[in-house]
């Protein structure tokens, strides 16, 4: 399956809504979607963007803390499908150069992304069908 890379191009974050918003481009293009995310994950990413890091670990940092102290890389995250409006994604692991496929809330796996600097790719039929729903 064909997978576009994507950039995080805006985090939109409201204190008066339960859902926030996160929106993803393609990077040689100009599709664009958003993703409804839940309060926590967009405050993770929003402090991983900015580098701002909290007195104590918080849930993705202590993640990310255990994957970087076994050496585990973050090799790229994917939105992989949508669903009855909502998304899927995989982080793809390298462990001791074994590639891990596993199963994530496309908030949780962009907040991972995020700290390690890892790319964010979409599969085609993903981004078709959601960017046209965006504009």
């Amino acid at each position: 399956m064909s997978q576009v890379e994507c950039r995080l191009a805006k985090i939109v974050m409201s204190e008066s809504h339960d859902s926030q918003v996160i929106v993803l481009q393609e990077v040689d293009g100009d599709r664009k979607f958003s993703i409804l995310i839940g309060f926590f994950e967009v405050f993770a990413i929003h402090r991983f963007v900015n580098g701002d890091k909290p007195m104590r670990p918080l849930t993705h940092e202590l993640i990310g803390n255990i994957m970087e102290s076994l050496d585990v890389r973050i090799e790229r995250v994917v939105v992989n499908d949508l669903r009855d409006k909502t998304y899927y994604a995989r982080l793809v692991l390298k462990a001791d150069g074994v590639i891990v496929d596993v199963d994530s809330r496309p908030s949780d796996a962009i907040a991972l992304a995020m700290q390690a600097h890892a790319p964010i790719f979409v599969e085609e039929k993903v981004i078709s069908e959601a960017s046209s729903e965006f504009e």
